[in-house]
């Protein structure tokens, strides 16, 4: 099956215009006509069969015939990653956790962060893509980067599981050892230098948990994935 992305979807019979880059997809390069029919998701938990009325390149035009909803994951993962120094492992992060399965990410600049700007827009349509290529019906929530200590602040309050990833020396529990099913949960990964040691501290006095990723010393969007698939695993 074949998804596209149409934020716009939410009831039977209603008529459904695609942009002129989705519409040129449609129409030139996969060919389709009037009468064919194309799976959208509006990417807020449903499906939808439409039927192509208009198959015009510059404006292709569906009518939804058919809704179908998806159920949401069985827990709520929110990641706070820092932007990496090549920005395609961050792409690549984005990618892989939607594909796993993940309902929120927020980019954090930390102290040793050598990336300060991202690409929302492309990350956008990164998660868009990955969403459809997964088959979900649910896209990820992209919030606006902003610094550790206003991530910290924001979060103070959350009643999700709050860990922070780390490589420094300390007391620290395994992940896969205090992830439970069902449970909601928030973890924040570091940069490639990892987070100073004020930024854990800061963590720790905020109700935040000090957990290790395993043994190996991995890269931060390595890290990430194994958050991601960790929290999957408890919840299959």
């Amino acid at each position: 099956m074949q998804l596209f992305y149409h934020p716009e979807a939410n009831e039977v019979n209603q008529e459904l215009v695609f942009d002129r880059e989705e519409s040129k997809h449609i129409i030139k390069v996969l060919r389709k006509q009037v009468g064919d029919i194309l799976n959208i998701t509006n990417g807020l938990g449903f499906f939808y069969i439409s039927e192509i009325s208009v198959a015009n390149h510059n404006k292709c035009i569906v009518k939804i015939t058919e809704e179908t909803p998806q159920q949401p994951l069985p827990y709520q993962l929110h990641l706070a990653v820092a932007p990496t120094k090549l920005n395609d492992r961050y792409e690549w992060f984005l990618e892989k956790a939607t594909e796993i399965g993940i309902t929120e990410i927020t980019p954090v600049y930390c102290k040793h962060s050598e990336r300060t700007k991202i690409k929302q827009e492309r990350y956008e349509k990164i998660l868009q893509s990955a969403m459809k290529q997964s088959l979900k019906a649910f896209l990820p929530k992209l919030n606006n980067a902003i610094s550790f200590k206003e991530f910290i602040q924001l979060n103070a309050e959350n009643p999700a599981k709050k860990y922070i990833a780390h490589c420094a020396e300390g007391e620290k529990i395994s992940l896969k050892n205090v992830l439970q099913a069902g449970e909601d949960v928030l973890i924040l990964i570091g940069p490639e230098g990892d987070f100073a040691l004020s930024e854990i501290e800061l963590a720790l006095e905020n109700n935040f948990s000090a957990v290790s990723l395993g043994e190996s010393r991995l890269r931060t969007e390595t890290a990430a994935i194994v958050a991601c698939h960790s929290a999957a695993f408890v919840n299959e």
